[in-house]
């Protein structure tokens, strides 16, 4: 919005435009503003001059009459209005466009807009003096600092190359040409005030408040000749700034009244030394003081001339020392170089300069010179200052974009530029993305495929070359919303170039992307384009994407040895940054791998890549069951070499590794959360009791049992073989014997009393209840480990056998006593227990002790589910049991039975067992 500040000069530009409140430059009387056109946001100078400096000024000259004084202003500002009207009336490229005439504001004032220009050339100079000052001093000013958009802050750029001032001083020269031959004008107060830079670099001349028709001039112009008695009294109740410039006047206007051209070319020379010297002012110093300035040319030492070299401080360059300013600024118009004439002067005779020439002079040059010129510029890009790149030849270059014809070699060199200027992270998304989303339209539709031809498709095919370029000057958000279309241009185009450009640049564009971007946006493109191409090299290189969308390395290639650790073992840079989740890659790109039906190596070779890094994401599960049938499907290849194969079956044989690992890892930890392999112990225990009923020994361990419990043998001599079984000769207990409540789970321990099983044995009849079983029949045994006892072991219940064969035999494991498990009702031990033997166990001893060494017992399970399940398993039933079965239960139910724990877990065993039977 206008300030209230501004309100005394508001106009039709003030509501038009919106100005910036405080001016960037200061220009003579002019303040320029930044603005902008409301309607278009077209970037401009506004010019505004306020009358009241005026009034502050010539209010302390009481002594004239106020008439005299408002008349001095009027002359002023009509002086200023004629300035802005000519340059409004002036079309040249060297000199400043006006965008807007000149209008009077609300409180008399002045103000007219232009192209936006940055700075004049004379404020340039102050700033470059005080920079060197305060360099000089020690000191570093806040004023010479510049803060960039991400907080940093760095020096502001005010030096100013030789080669800114050749092309600005070519410039100068073509705008004089104009004004001289074209417009017929002489300038007439030529000085760094009159000559502005813009944002390009240009260098543009104004100030026409003194011009005018030189004398000799045999043309009518429009402006009326200079009244030079007017033009050269120094008024002391006016500012320095409207009045002409003596410091850079030629002798011409102060000495001899004549008005040329040529002094516009002694004021050039003048320029030229200010530039050089050190501060950065005219050698001439007059002070606004005509009488000084005759006193300054009337002595040789005063004087600029070759022999003082120019009264400059600094060093002047050989060839404008020489050649140049020598005849500039001679005392004489006759021997000075004209516009013309200077540009050609060996001062401007070198490659850049003629680059600069031929680049401002393009538009006018045919297709076939253009082309050679651009082909050109590639090789002399190195040689040119980074601030003229980016200044002057870039925005040249940005212009003729629009020539389809021109747009692969100019975006070669654009790109070329952005590698060389330091800015180009700024300058880049400023300038080059604007032009390149007009010459690039992402829009769908008809248009957009109508629109697409082979210059186009050539200069996209530069910009997908130089990703990197680009990844490098844009911020991810930049990338995404104006650079990731273009690349989609790429992966849709018919053009297998461009599509196979466009899916190579995935590695460089990765890391600038987030993950959602990547997986919604880059991934479902480069999905489509390998299912719907034809070409094999494009599906080779979706697949060398596929591998750097999974985290493999940048070219698509992986060590060879990998352990699936998801650690890269070569040295090739890989991409990390972005990668597919677990979900995409098993749901939706193994998938697409599977429906291959090409069997050729580069494309199964490629395919492997991928599958080594998928390798190292997916679930073991998802390995064995999608991903390793695939895998073997194309290891068998009819067109694989040996090699090829070889490097299928080690991938093939890592996964499998890597499977087994995981699987076993797994089977452990559920083993050991608790005992839950209880038919897995029973099925170990079926297992060695068949390798003991199969074994060698197994006759003679039948022979031992049956003299055993038939009492036809003597009893053994060793005591320690026999001491297990010695328990069963010991009397039992009254109140255990009485007991009436049968157990579920019949057991005896090695520290169970021995009177409670002699008393047992002694009033059992082992042949009146097993006389016609085959023992040998028998299963193995399976024991029940019961918590309260860990030595204590159960058996399951035994089923009868037709044979009267009584030897059996079972596994008996280490460091554990061997113990039976029977299905016994409370009737039928009950009918044991007042049953007596016979004949006793005493008088009848083995005649040889028994091998022990059959008997092996597994763990037992500690559920009653595998119980139940083997006693199904074996067709065993309650009847038949063996005796000696039968007399151990008992002895194992007394034992157990005052322990209130052991007969609510044997009560509850009993009624399955019953539930079951």
């Amino acid at each position: 919005m206008f300030s209230s500040a501004f309100k005394s000069l508001s106009s039709n530009i003030s509501a038009n435009y919106q100005i910036s409140p405080h001016p960037i430059a200061i220009s003579g009387p002019w303040k320029i503003h930044d603005g902008k056109k409301k309607s278009t946001s077209t970037a401009a100078s506004i010019f505004i001059f306020d009358r009241k400096n005026l009034e502050s000024r010539s209010s302390g000259f009481s002594n004239r009459s106020g008439s005299s004084s408002k008349k001095l202003q009027e002359d002023v500002v009509e002086r200023l209005k004629r300035e802005a009207s000519s340059l409004a009336r002036l079309r040249h490229p060297s000199i400043l466009q006006v965008l807007e005439p000149v209008e009077e504001t609300r409180g008399g004032g002045l103000m007219f807009a232009t192209e936006q220009i940055t700075t004049s050339l004379a404020g340039f100079l102050q700033q470059k003096d005080g920079q060197e000052s305060s360099v000089r001093a020690g000191t570093r000013s806040s004023r010479y600092m510049i803060e960039e958009p991400d907080g940093t802050r760095r020096r502001r750029d005010l030096e100013i190359d030789e080669l800114e001032i050749q092309k600005g001083l070519l410039q100068v020269a073509k705008g004089l040409e104009f004004l001289h031959e074209s417009a017929g004008l002489v300038h007439g107060n030529l000085n760094p005030e009159a000559i502005y830079i813009n944002a390009k670099s240009d260098w543009k001349i104004s100030g026409l408040g003194f011009s005018g028709p030189p004398n000799s001039s045999e043309t009518r112009s429009t402006l009326p000749p200079l009244a030079l008695s007017e033009v050269l009294h120094q008024d002391p109740r006016l500012p320095r700034s409207v009045q002409l410039n003596l410091d850079y006047t030629s002798p011409d206007f102060a000495l001899d009244s004549n008005v040329t051209s040529a002094s516009d070319l002694f004021s050039l020379g003048l320029i030229i030394v200010a530039l050089y010297n050190a501060p950065h002012v005219s050698p001439l110093q007059a002070h606004s003081s005509l009488s000084s300035y005759k006193k300054l040319l009337s002595s040789p030492s005063t004087t600029p001339a070759l022999g003082n070299n120019f009264l400059s401080v600094g060093p002047i360059p050989k060839d404008l020392l020489s050649h140049v300013l020598p005849r500039l600024i001679t005392r004489r118009p006759a021997q000075r170089l004209n516009a013309r004439e200077f540009q050609q002067s060996q001062y401007f005779d070198n490659i850049l300069v003629s680059t600069i020439r031929f680049l401002e002079s393009l538009p006018t040059k045919n297709a076939n010179e253009k082309s050679q010129f651009m082909r050109g510029l590639q090789r002399v890009i190195p040689e040119f200052p980074a601030s003229v790149l980016e200044r002057k030849v870039l925005g040249a270059l940005l212009e003729e974009m629009k020539d389809r014809e021109l747009l692969p070699l100019i975006l070669q060199n654009v790109f070329g530029i952005l590698q060389r200027v330091p800015n180009a992270r700024r300058t880049f998304p400023e300038k080059v993305i604007p032009r390149l989303k007009e010459v690039f339209p992402t829009g769908s539709g008809k248009a957009a495929v109508q629109e697409r031809d082979s210059k186009k498709d050539a200069g996209l095919m530069v910009l997908l070359e130089n990703m990197k370029v680009v990844a490098d000057n844009c911020s991810g958000m930049e990338f995404k919303d104006d650079i990731l279309p273009l690349i989609r241009l790429g992966l849709d185009s018919p053009t297998h170039s461009l599509a196979d450009a466009a899916i190579k640049s995935l590695p460089v564009i990765l890391p600038v992307l987030d993950f959602s971007t990547v997986k919604n946006e880059v991934f479902p493109p480069i999905a489509t384009t390998f299912s719907k191409t034809s070409s094999l090299a494009i599906k080779v290189r979706c697949l060398e994407a596929f591998t750097s969308l999974c985290g493999g390395s940048s070219d698509g290639e992986t060590g060879s040895d990998d352990d699936l650790s998801g650690v890269i073992q070569n040295n090739k840079k890989s991409i990390k940054s972005s990668i597919l989740d677990k979900y995409t890659i098993q749901e939706k790109l193994v998938p697409s791998l599977k429906a291959i039906k090409t069997k050729e190596p580069a494309v199964m070779m490629a395919a492997l890549a991928v599958f080594r890094q998928v390798g190292t994401i997916a679930d073991t599960d998802y390995l064995a069951l999608e991903v390793l049938p695939i895998i073997w499907s194309f290891s068998l290849g009819p067109l694989l070499n040996l090699r090829q194969f070889e490097q299928f079956m080690a991938l093939i044989k890592s996964l499998s590794t890597k499977i087994e690992r995981d699987q076993k890892k797994k089977l452990q930890e559920l083993t050991s959360g608790g005992d839950s392999g209880g038919f897995q112990n029973w099925a170990e225990s079926s297992s060695k009791a068949s390798n003991g009923l199969g074994s060698p020994n197994n006759d003679d361990t039948r022979d031992n049992f049956e003299q055993l419990v038939l009492g036809k043998g003597s009893a053994t001599s060793n005591k320690d073989e026999l001491d297990p079984w010695g328990s069963l000769t010991a009397e039992p207990s009254v109140s255990q014997a009485s007991t009436p409540a049968p157990p579920s789970t019949f057991s005896w321990s090695s520290n169970a009393p021995g009177s409670a099983m002699a008393s047992t044995q002694s009033s059992l009849n082992f042949r009146s209840v097993t006389p016609d079983y085959n023992l040998s029949s028998f299963p193995s045994l399976d024991p029940t480990v019961q918590q309260k006892s860990p030595m204590s072991q159960s058996f399951p219940t035994l089923q009868p056998s037709p044979s009267p064969s009584t030897a059996w035999s079972s596994p008996v494991s280490s460091g554990s006593q061997p113990s039976l498990q029977g299905n016994m009702s409370g009737s039928s031990l009950a009918t044991l227990a007042t049953m007596k033997p016979s004949t006793p166990m005493s008088s009848q001893p083995p005649q040889q002790p028994p091998n022990y060494s059959a008997f092996s017992i597994p763990p037992p399970p500690s559920a009653p589910s595998s119980m139940n399940s083997f006693t199904s398993s074996s067709g065993l039933s309650s009847v038949g049991r063996s005796p000696l079965a039968t007399n151990m239960t008992q002895s194992s139910y007394l034992n157990n039975n005052n322990n209130p724990t052991s007969q609510g877990t044997q009560k509850q065993g009993l009624d399955k067992y019953e539930s079951l039977i």
